[in-house]
């Protein structure tokens, strides 16, 4: 039996998209990002996606209500941000909120900024600067056992993955295609303060059954955007969006930063033309956050919804169905 509030969208009086939820504090607390009406044509760098802000949700528990915490954070409060705050994720770390996000910067390049805060729901103060060396979308923050902090983060296409494969921004540069190799997400750790990465970004692999790189003609299993990172019995599960197929797909390593390997999908495609995620555990079940259209019918336009996850003893992830 499903609970009174799964699979409906959460809240209905803005539109909300991309959910980054975890516990803080035995609380539920939702990340998403907001989507904003604008009659702006689609198109494959998601000019679509205007977002200015963020608002943060949060759940006593989940038959609760989904209460909307206000304006935490505005693209106007961020110094280096000119535009397309995205999808943003959260970690808590010594007992301050850092709220991590995407957005261009004054040249129209992605970046990755952090802003801080003495409660999970902010508001939050931003940094100065976007972190230095990052770039792309889509950060997604995981601190292991041992207190080591790691951002997942990159999306293809309107995401800008591509243009940095020469180490330097290239709106030019090559996508891969066909046999080429795909790429994968970026992995680099946090500094304890979360103030910069100590490590250099690198990509990871995500290998087929033959442990060969998954190849860039593969859209059901390759990667395009949305990691997100859970572990279960002491296994790393890298979760992460196909983009141009709209599975959520996961693969699996004994590292954190692998390599993985490819081990099935999660969900089948919702409606919209977006899939974004997040993964948690609460009270000792695991649960599925996501968005689709069904609110507005219109690509930029989401809903934040959740679903039970099953997983079995082995770590593989049962198929989510959305609509059944």
């Amino acid at each position: 039996m499903r609970r009174p509030n799964e699979r409906k969208p959460l809240v209905s009086h803005i539109y909300t998209a991309d959910p980054s939820a975890h516990v803080f504090d035995g609380k539920i607390y939702i990340y998403p990002s907001h989507d904003v009406e604008r009659d702006v044509p689609d198109d494959d760098d998601g000019e679509q996606y205007m977002m200015e802000d963020y608002h943060i949700l949060s759940m006593d528990d989940l038959d609760s209500p989904c209460i909307d915490n206000g304006l935490a954070l505005s693209q106007d409060d961020v110094p280096w941000v000119s535009k397309q705050m995205w999808a943003p994720d959260a970690v808590k770390k010594n007992g301050k909120y850092y709220l991590v996000f995407p957005a261009k910067d004054k040249e129209g390049i992605f970046r990755i900024g952090v802003a801080e805060s003495d409660k999970p729901a902010g508001p939050f103060t931003p940094q100065e600067n976007f972190i230095e060396g990052s770039y792309s979308i889509d950060p997604a923050v995981f601190t292991d056992k041992d207190d080591k902090t790691y951002c997942y983060y990159g999306g293809l296409w309107g995401g800008q993955l591509e243009m940095w494969q020469s180490g330097s921004f290239d709106r030019d540069a090559h996508r891969p295609e066909g046999d080429e190799d795909a790429l994968g997400p970026m992995f680099a750790q946090f500094s304890d303060d979360m103030t910069r990465f100590i490590t250099t970004p690198k990509h990871l692999s995500i290998l087929d059954e033959n442990g060969k790189p998954l190849k860039a003609k593969d859209e059901d299993r390759r990667y395009f955007e949305g990691p997100w990172m859970h572990t279960f019995k002491g296994r790393y599960y890298l979760s992460y969006s196909t983009g141009t197929t709209h599975f959520i797909c996961y693969a699996e390593s004994d590292r954190p930063d692998g390599p993985f390997t490819y081990k099935g999908r999660i969900l089948e495609p919702v409606k919209g033309w977006t899939t974004h995620h997040s993964i948690v555990e609460i009270d000792g079940q695991w649960y599925l956050f996501y968005h689709d259209i069904e609110l507005s019918g219109v690509t930029h336009e989401r809903c934040v919804k959740y679903t039970k996850l099953n997983i079995s003893e082995d770590g593989t992830i049962e198929t989510i169905h959305p609509y059944d």
